[in-house]
């Protein structure tokens, strides 16, 4: 940099010439003052009252340190107690190398010898520390976070790592913690609470463990992540912090989850020990009166099979060990039930581990979106199995296959869905699309327009899981459907008179009033069927029909019909 653009960028910087000799003060600004502003004190106490009064502005001190009222030495020590003032460079001033050590100790920056015989010097050393402390401050804003003070994600995973190298005969422990719901938190209390909610996290972490080997950071907008030396009193001390969570914000029910990876493996990724403890942190969701858990091997175990299951699926995909069952839907509305249709429900037939429950890869495959995949490897299936029926028994039995929430949010799935049928030789009323009441509820107009478009097209489209989201009674009479599906929750206990059968009642007067047709999930038992079909329910499907079949099993329950 050419010493006219020094000039330009430094025209602004103040500097604070501390000094109790008039001749020192005046030859130090004569020296700096081509390129800084100066401002002048006589002793350490006016010095500290200009130090406030420009504490935004004040690029660097000079400092003597033999001064009357108050010495060099005291207004160090109150600059370095200062969570804000200790930012500003002190240039020390003196004649003596014993002081230097001490100085150093209390913060100072750099040195300058008396008698003042080098200028050159002295404005190299004035730019090198402001250069250097500007550069620091930068530093720390990027390696902290600006609400808490903790550190950010990626300084504070180098921060661990060094530590590693320093300490690598240390046990340590990973920790996440995690505020529950807070988004609900921000929105019922608004944005200051929510921030004064996660700097009373910060603070806790800060003052429960300021006795231990730790680190800590805000990973991202609720979770805290801390490193710290392995400890035996999480029972005792998970509590105690959550207690004082709680008295801090009152009546307002605060609720947090911890998972613990004690002991961390040294050899293993500082990110992979984080997520270990995040798995047993998500372990707790839904989970109360219990704050934390523990990675352990059961979690490792599922850890292994879940990437096991994510690893092969394009493999599975291929070779087809992906088998699509059919669950029949029997119309009940007359004297003698008969096949309405059926719901195509995926199987993992794998060569090793044999047949996979969906509950054990459908969650995982929706929370990584893998489950669009097979969502389209189904909806392939399911149309050519109808095609095939069509061509062997001469009718069509209508199929309904899953719609994630996933796949309402593609751009292509209208052209995807209609490319499908037409391939097969369907009408788009022959295929059906089962869409959670959940996915409503997200994003109601972009769904709603998503599935009128369906609609417009000829599919037909169930809402599935009707009573297990929170979709209102106002908003029902707003979404486009073609039948209300009964979560199978409701089917389950309901008996003559109680709670819910009169549940179910009121759901078939509501589809009544809207004229859409009422499928009853889950029915198992003689006495649920004739309940549900003296209320007038239209559509069943359970095991008191037939689980779930392979094709060819299935061709049995259409003969049955011929």
């Amino acid at each position: 940099m050419q010493e006219t653009e020094r000039r330009e960028k430094n025209i602004r910087r103040k500097v604070l010439v501390v000094d109790d000799e008039a001749v020192n003060r005046r030859l130090l600004g004569f020296i700096i003052s081509r390129d800084y502003e100066v401002i002048y004190a006589e002793n350490g106490t006016q010095a500290l009252e200009l130090i406030r009064e420009n504490e935004r502005t004040l690029s660097l001190i000079m400092l003597d340190l033999l001064m009357p009222e108050m010495d060099g030495y005291e207004l160090l020590e109150i600059l370095h107690a200062d969570g804000h003032l200790h930012r500003i460079p002190v240039i020390v001033l003196t004649s003596e190398k014993s002081a230097e050590v001490k100085s150093l100790q209390l913060g100072a920056a750099d040195f300058i010898p008396k008698p003042y015989d080098m200028p050159e010097v002295i404005l190299a050393r004035v730019h090198r520390s402001i250069e250097l402390a500007e550069d620091n401050i930068m530093i720390h804003e990027t390696e902290t976070d600006e609400l808490t003070g903790l550190y950010t994600k990626g300084f504070f995973f180098q921060y661990c790592s060094r530590h590693d190298r320093y300490f690598p005969d240390n046990p340590m422990d990973a920790l996440v913690l995690n505020i529950n719901r807070f988004h609900l938190v921000n929105h019922l209390n608004g944005r200051d609470f929510g921030d004064r909610l996660l700097t009373a996290v910060a603070d806790i972490i800060r003052k429960r463990l300021e006795n231990s080997d730790f680190l800590a950071c805000r990973c991202e907008a609720d979770t805290f992540y801390i490193y710290i030396a392995h400890r035996e009193d999480y029972d005792t001390l998970l509590p105690e912090c959550i207690d004082q969570l709680s008295e801090e914000f009152g009546a307002q029910k605060i609720n947090v989850r911890v998972g613990i990876y004690p002991n961390v493996d040294m050899s293993m990724d500082i990110e992979e020990r984080f997520d270990r403890a995040s798995l047993a942190c998500n372990r707790q969701r839904g989970v109360y009166g219990t704050s934390f858990s523990f990675y352990d091997e059961e979690l490792r175990q599922r850890e292994l099979y879940e990437e096991r299951l994510i690893n092969e699926v394009d493999r599975a995909l291929d070779e087809r060990q992906f088998i699509v069952y059919y669950q029949p839907k029997y119309n009940i509305k007359g004297d003698k039930p008969a096949l309405a249709s059926a719901e195509a429900l995926i199987r993992w037939k794998h060569p090793e581990l044999g047949m996979i429950s969906p509950g054990a890869f459908i969650p995982l495959f929706e929370s990584n979106g893998l489950i669009q995949k097979l969502d389209r490897y189904v909806w392939r299936e399911a149309a050519a199995q109808i095609k095939r029926w069509k061509d062997a028994y001469g009718r069509t039995v209508p199929v309904s296959v899953n719609v994630s929430r996933m796949d309402v949010y593609d751009p292509e799935l209208e052209s995807l869905l209609l490319g499908i049928v037409s391939s097969n030789g369907l009408a788009p009323n022959e295929y059906l699309l089962e869409i959670t009441e959940s996915a409503y509820t997200d994003n109601s107009d972009q769904i709603i327009n998503t599935v009128e478009k369906l609609r417009a097209d000829g599919f037909r489209v169930e809402m599935d899981d009707f009573g297990s989201g929170y979709s209102s009674l106002n908003m029902l009479t707003a979404l486009p459907i073609d039948a209300l599906k009964l979560d199978m929750k409701f089917i389950r206990n309901i008996a003559r008179g109680n709670k819910e059968m009169r549940m179910v009642e009121l759901i078939i007067e509501i589809a009544a009033f809207l004229k859409v047709p009422v499928i009853a999930e889950g029915v198992e038992t003689e006495e649920q069927y004739r309940l549900l079909k003296d209320v007038g329910c239209d559509i069943i499907q359970g095991f008191y029909f037939s689980r779930p079949v392979p094709p060819e099993e299935f061709n049995k329950l259409i003969e049955a019909e011929l």
